[in-house]
């Protein structure tokens, strides 16, 4: 995939670990330069930034709260600032908190949907106003600008005991749908991933076992649990010129999770 986004800046959200930070290094090995946001881990982000430019490839790490209106502005602010512009967001950040529905405190709801899906909000306003403001470098992109959002097979799949996370990703689908309708005019492509079971370290207790990844495996007609590259490629294709006239759709990288499985023996 080297090359698909030379000349290009993309700005990664919740990149210091995981989907997101498999994401930026791939980013930057198609040729773009990667702001690498996190909200806690500074050190992790930092080795996110070492990976990349031992490879060869251009990266910053900047500290914002995706949550947060005013740490959102001053990032975008930042990396404008450092860059010169964006030409690829990537809404990734999320958390859970996890519990029954009659045992979930407001609390934990309200900074999941803060997180998961306000965070959303708030950095896709400031990647479109930029994109909007620069309008397309035909040498970077035929595009304005891109915008992923990494969801869940959650967004359609229901999951007891995760409410606030799965109306959280029920809502990135309708907001990408939404922008992608509203923003298409102005040649800003906005779409989204959806991730199935891959191994990071907020599932390891599904896939850490041999007997826990059998039991994960039920779920999955493809017969392996994803790894984050599996993620990352498709975001690498999605944000090239390669993918230029798909907007508003959501990719499954799911292994078929989302296939309804228990149905291949008749349900």
């Amino acid at each position: 995939m080297s090359g698909l986004l030379d000349r290009q800046c993309a700005l990664v959200t919740g990149a210091s670990s995981g989907i997101g930070a498999e994401i930026a290094r791939q980013m930057a090995g198609a040729g773009a330069t990667v702001v690498v946001n996190y909200v806690s881990d500074s050190e992790n982000a930092d080795h996110v930034v070492a990976d990349i430019e031992r490879a060869g490839g251009k990266a910053l790490a900047i500290r914002a709260d995706v949550s947060d209106k005013a740490q959102v502005q001053a990032m975008f602010s930042e990396a404008i600032a450092a860059l010169g512009s964006i030409d690829i967001l990537v809404n990734n950040a999320g958390i859970q908190r996890d519990s029954a529905f009659l045992d979930m405190s407001l609390e934990d709801w309200n900074r999941v949907i803060a997180v998961n899906l306000t965070g959303y909000f708030l950095c896709a306003r400031e990647a479109a106003n930029e994109f909007m403001r620069r309008g397309v470098i035909p040498e970077h992109s035929i595009a304005a600008g891109k915008i992923i959002c990494i969801s869940s097979v959650h967004e359609t799949i229901p999951w007891a005991g995760h409410a606030n996370y799965a109306v959280s990703k029920g809502g990135i689908a309708m907001l990408m749908k939404t922008m992608a309708q509203e923003l298409a005019p102005h040649r800003i492509r906005v779409n989204a991933i959806a991730p199935g079971a891959i191994k990071t370290e907020i599932n390891r207790e599904a896939w850490k076992t041999q007997h826990a990844e059998a039991e994960l495996l039920r779920l999955i007609p493809y017969g392996r649990v994803g790894e984050v590259g599996d993620v990352a490629r498709v975001a690498v294709w999605l944000a090239s010129d390669e993918a230029d006239y798909i907007n508003g759709a959501t990719l499954y990288v799911d292994g078929g999770m989302a296939l309804y499985p228990a149905f291949r023996e008749g349900g």
